[in-house]
């Protein structure tokens, strides 16, 4: 299952979606809307464009994703696939929200289900990183003290990335 939503992300909702008398093992990765963002100097991976000099804390109030949607639904479905390809996954559900997302809310669920914990770690890992990447869902980062910048997906910040290249600008 797959699914794009302006509504809070049901997690019961999600994990009885994976639930299966053939499993040992189901993870869950809820990626939620961090209070605090520190501005990074190694790596630039978590590095925003804020007054603020590098090192420096800002206080995220509010996250606002966008997405293309009919590309990102079919782009989810084809991560959905293609770990159930690489993995012996029983059940996969892939829940990203749209819209404004306020600390501490979730902001993405990814949950697997597979005979053993293994191979269900390794593929929520992958389908993470992978959405991360690929689908096209675009975050802007609003600021209690500075504004607000958007934060674009580059192989900086994501291991499963083969390229440099950040995604294209949302469409206004």
């Amino acid at each position: 299952m797959v699914e794009l939503t302006e509504l809070p992300i049901d997690l019961n909702r999600v994990l009885e979606s994976i639930t299966d008398p053939e499993c040992g093992a189901e993870v869950l990765f809820v990626g939620t809307t961090r209070q605090w963002t520190e501005r990074l100097t190694s790596d630039g991976a978590d590095e925003v464009e804020t007054p603020e000099p590098s090192g420096q804390r800002v206080e995220t109030e509010v996250l606002v994703y966008e997405a293309y949607q009919e590309m990102a639904l079919k782009q989810l479905q084809e991560l959905e696939q293609q770990a159930r390809t690489r993995w012996p996954l029983r059940q996969v559900t892939i829940v990203h929200r749209l819209g404004r997302v306020a600390p501490k809310e979730a902001s993405v669920a990814v949950a697997v289900s597979s005979p053993h914990r293994s191979e269900a770690f390794e593929a929520a890992q992958w389908l993470i990183d992978t959405l991360k990447h690929e689908v096209p869902i675009w975050k802007e980062e609003h600021y209690v003290q500075s504004g607000a910048t958007w934060i674009h997906p580059t192989a900086g910040n994501c291991k499963c990335a083969p390229q440099e290249q950040p995604l294209p600008i949302p469409p206004e």
